[in-house]
């Protein structure tokens, strides 16, 4: 059994209005694995993190989701369990990856909870390493500022060992320049690789401006929970994800065993704390929600069937893993061509999106041939 974990907080990623038409903006805090041995980039992959997107007025989205991503298309879900999953509180959260004790197929914990599992991962050969990435993602970044987020990430050996990375298996990439004084915001990073002879912390932010605030980092008070569930030293667990959310497999008691097996092991998590707006915003239209659409799967606006919810109960989202959220959505598909929410130049053939009638933010969607049992 492999996998990946990453930790990082929820902040309060902000956008100047987008441009009318086609602007939009977008902002993704990931980590991503890649479980085989494939060089190329397109290889099939994992990826799970904190995003938001603004694409209008009144469309907008916020929160952690996971993503599944192969040679033929991809299907992405929006995380609702946990403590405020859509809220920039700065609260720690955990996010992993890790490979089922049989077959090729891997699942999805946030917080230390099962959110999903893939269905199109590629064979891993025992003994071979996997790549993993963690890093910020901008588009349209004169609209974004994006306050220093810090990525910690480890890896488990076939051992069932968590480790750090080797700093000679390290490299790091940035597209845009480090902001200088040759380069000023908002089209530059601001980066700092930290590591003795391990990867300890990659620490990242995007300006939007040249004297950005500086938010204080106020600790959030951890949420009570049952003493023990499955297994788990809950009160150990919450205040370890408040101030040493990397160390939780190894000081909580009972905590490693569980996500190697239950994967229900945060008993805090296991539901949204947080109500669903299950009625629509009056001022979110089927042309919002189809600008959005066509924006962030890069498609005309003529290509696109949008349904509206009837009602919650006629047209609702349901998860299957990720706790009991229920909302009314807006349906949007498409069969042209889309990239989906790969960032590469590779097309597929449409796509199904799912947005909350409330906010306007992406619930869920597939394309290319992930779209079959979607």
């Amino acid at each position: 059994m492999i996998g990946g974990f990453a930790t990082w907080r929820n902040v309060p990623i902000t956008f100047d209005q987008v441009d009318s038409g086609r602007g939009s903006a977008q902002v993704g805090n990931y980590m991503r694995v890649s479980p085989n041995t494939s060089s190329g980039p397109a290889a099939p992959n994992i990826e799970v993190g904190l995003y938001a997107e603004k694409t209008g007025r009144t469309t907008h989205s916020y929160g952690p989701r996971w993503t599944e991503l192969t040679t033929s298309g991809g299907r992405t879900t929006a995380i609702h369990a946990g403590i405020n999953p859509t809220k920039p509180d700065k609260r720690n959260h955990t996010y992993m990856t890790i490979r089922q004790d049989s077959g090729n197929q891997w699942d999805v914990l946030y917080d230390f909870n099962k959110v999903g599992s893939t269905t199109k991962q590629l064979k891993v050969i025992g003994g071979n390493t996997n790549r993993i990435d963690v890093g910020l993602e901008v588009t349209g970044p004169q609209y974004v500022d994006v306050p220093s987020i810090a990525n910690r990430m480890q890896f488990m050996t076939g051992n069932e060992a968590w480790e750090q990375v080797a700093t000679r298996n390290v490299a790091k990439s940035v597209t845009l320049p480090a902001c200088s004084t040759s380069h000023k915001p908002p089209n530059c990073f601001v980066t700092k690789l930290t590591d003795n002879s391990k990867f300890t912390q990659w620490t990242i932010s995007k300006p939007r401006r040249q004297a950005p605030a500086v938010l204080p980092s106020a600790p959030v008070a951890p949420v009570g929970s049952a003493s023990i569930f499955n297994g788990v030293d809950q009160e150990a667990l919450q205040t370890c994800l408040e101030n040493d959310s990397d160390n939780c497999l190894t000081t909580v008691p009972g905590l490693a065993e569980c996500v190697a097996t239950a994967r229900l092991c945060n008993a805090a998590a296991l539901s949204a704390s947080e109500s669903p707006q299950d009625a629509p915003d009056t001022d979110l239209s089927a042309a919002d929600v189809k600008a959005q659409a066509a924006a962030t799967f890069d498609v005309p606006d003529d290509s696109l069937t949008v349904d509206p919810p009837a009602s919650p109960a006629a047209n609702s989202h349901q998860d299957s893993d990720d706790g009991a959220s229920t909302e009314a959505v807006w349906t949007v598909s498409s069969t042209h061509s889309t990239p989906g929410l790969q960032h590469s130049d590779r097309r597929f053939d449409g796509f199904t999106a799912r947005y909350s009638a409330g906010t306007g933010a992406l619930l869920d969607a597939c394309w290319g041939d992930l779209c079959d049992a979607f």
